[in-house]
């Protein structure tokens, strides 16, 4: 089970604050119930920002929530839900809504070296489900629960309120061995695995989302994309364990991309008194781990609750810390052991569901 981040609304009006040192100023008893409430600001309107503002929400905190972009719209994305974001989306009463958009079933893995393949069963059953539909469903939750929609970027620290960062991740210095971000949706055959498939310099994965769409989304440095002039097609169709996976379906979509991506763990960095960091801006995880929008809902969801109830974002940290550190770690010696190559003499050694588990945030009581 999750960490308990209960979502019924509170007895009493909070008392609005502002955060000065750390410490909380309370209003002046003259003050309308409106004004008594707490205001939070949320910077982003993605998953982990969507999944924030429903939480401050549920806990009787007036939300503007800030995003200068137009939302839903496709992303570069994994386009995976791992097993532990069921009870994270049902105590934010959206898990029927996921379900409503008829997400595929995601039951077994496979991973795809260049002489060797390993396939396990997975633990609990996944699913694939496009970024376009799971952050229209956050964000259409978010509004319907009050949420005060803003077309900016947000306000600039330092903060004097609390404040949820869910502004996405940082992007890299420019260096040889940056990374790049890619994905397209194809039509054609699908199936029930998540497939992972692991060249010298990257990765890509390839899952069944709704509507019997297939996306395949990967990540590779810039010198193995330079090589193909950043041509996804060229890329994709170099690998022949990945080229025989595609050579059924057809794209049908262009190829998006990313980048250069910074692979940041900011869990133990220091913030303000009112800053509560969440998604990529706390944490940007390994994309090959499929757990990047579960850690999303986990960490907005932690944020909003407690942006509302608390000046300091201690406990916030602690809480996410505890459920992100040990995944991240090995997420980050896994990915090193890949893209060096080492993978395929290493998979002997270590059973699929082994490595799977391995990378689980661990959202338990």
């Amino acid at each position: 089970m999750a960490p308990r981040l209960p979502l019924r609304p509170h007895s009493e009006p909070l008392a609005g604050r502002q955060c000065v040192s750390g410490t909380a100023v309370l209003p002046n008893e003259g003050e309308s119930q409106r004004d008594k409430q707490t205001q939070v600001s949320v910077i982003g309107g993605g998953p982990a920002g969507s999944a924030a503002a429903i939480s401050a929400l549920s806990v009787g905190a007036r939300v503007r929530l800030f995003e200068p972009s137009t939302l839903p719209r496709h992303k570069v994305c994994g386009e995976f839900l791992s097993p532990e974001i069921a009870p994270l989306l049902d105590r934010l009463g959206l898990w029927q809504s996921v379900l409503d958009a008829r997400p595929s079933r995601i039951a077994a893995i496979q991973l795809h070296f260049h002489n060797r393949t390993r396939k396990d069963i997975l633990p609990e059953a996944a699913f694939g489900l496009s970024r376009f539909q799971f952050d229209r469903i956050l964000m259409e939750g978010a509004l319907a629960q009050g949420a005060e929609l803003e077309r900016a970027r947000g306000p600039a620290q330092p903060f004097t309120t609390p404040t949820v960062l869910a502004h996405g991740r940082r992007h890299a210095a420019s260096h040889p061995s940056r990374l790049f971000g890619f994905k397209a949706h194809f039509h054609g055959p699908v199936d029930d695995s998540t497939d992972l498939f692991f060249f010298p310099g990257g990765y890509c994965g390839v899952n069944t989302v709704e509507n019997e769409i297939t996306n395949v989304c990967g990540l590779a440095s810039w010198r193995v994309l330079s090589r193909c002039g950043f041509h996804y097609d060229e890329l994709v169709h170099s690998f022949p364990p990945l080229a025989r996976r595609l050579a059924p379906l057809t794209r049908a979509m262009d190829w998006l991309s990313a980048g250069p991506l910074v692979f940041e763990n900011r869990l133990r960095a220091e913030f303000g008194p009112c800053v509560f960091p969440a998604g990529d801006a706390l944490s940007f995880v390994d994309p090959f781990t499929g757990t990047g929008m579960t850690y999303a809902v986990f960490t907005g969801a932690s944020a909003g609750r407690g942006a509302t109830l608390d000046p300091s974002p201690v406990q916030h940290l602690l809480r996410c810390r505890r459920a992100l550190a040990r995944p991240t770690r090995f997420s980050a010696l896994f990915r090193e052991v890949l893209l060096s190559g080492w993978g395929e003499k290493l998979s002997p050694l270590a059973p699929v569901s082994w490595l799977y588990r391995a990378t689980r945030p661990i959202v338990c009581d």
